[in-house]
């Protein structure tokens, strides 16, 4: 009877450390998890045909999962032919996720905003949609502030037959005219 209680205690004693340790791992990973997707990068899955044929190719049918750094635009740092990740200057409730065309300073040729050129003021880029007349872009409200970006897309996740690392492109069409480094020095100062 004494040899049984004893196992009995052990095996008490055993479940005691194994529930203790998982719960302090427990609190120590989910600080660790939350913080990395806070600070480095998180995944987003991507809806709607503004982004099309870069992503979702296959229209409707399914969506793809893209993995945004966070880290890469911790700066603001931003180029040309980026797809990011930004609150919507016209409903800060919603995130979008279009291509960069103009830095600050650039010059674009707009298609159907109020003005037919836009120079992009500091602090600011051009966004657009890569499927033109289905995207809600600059080109609806005009240059948007970086401090708008949340992440910089660098990868396709998911679905598995398109995982893939993106590269900053401009497709052909887009509207930038010339880069800030090309504008004669009596237009860079406006």
């Amino acid at each position: 009877m004494i040899v049984a209680s004893q196992g009995m205690a052990q095996s008490s004693a055993f479940g005691r450390r194994c529930a203790r340790a998982f719960v302090s791992g427990f609190f120590v990973a989910v600080p660790v998890t939350v913080t990395v997707l806070d600070r480095l990068a998180y995944i987003a899955r991507v809806e709607g045909a503004s982004m099309q044929p870069s992503l979702n190719p296959e229209g409707q049918t399914t969506s793809d999962v893209v993995l945004l750094s966070r880290w890469s635009v911790r700066d603001y740092q931003v180029q040309r032919g980026d797809i990011v990740s930004l609150l919507s200057p016209k409903n800060p409730q919603q995130k979008i996720i279009k291509r960069v065309i103009g830095l600050e300073g650039d010059l674009v040729k707009t298609r159907g905003y109020k003005n037919r050129y836009v120079k992009v003021p500091d602090g600011h880029f051009w966004i657009e949609g890569d499927h033109h007349g289905h995207s809600l872009d600059s080109n609806s409200f005009g240059p948007v502030s970086l401090g708008l970006v949340h992440g910089r897309a660098s990868h396709i996740i998911w679905p598995p037959h398109r995982w893939q690392r993106i590269t900053p492109s401009i497709p052909g069409g887009c509207a930038l005219l010339l880069h800030r480094d090309r504008l004669p020095p009596s237009d860079q100062d406006d």
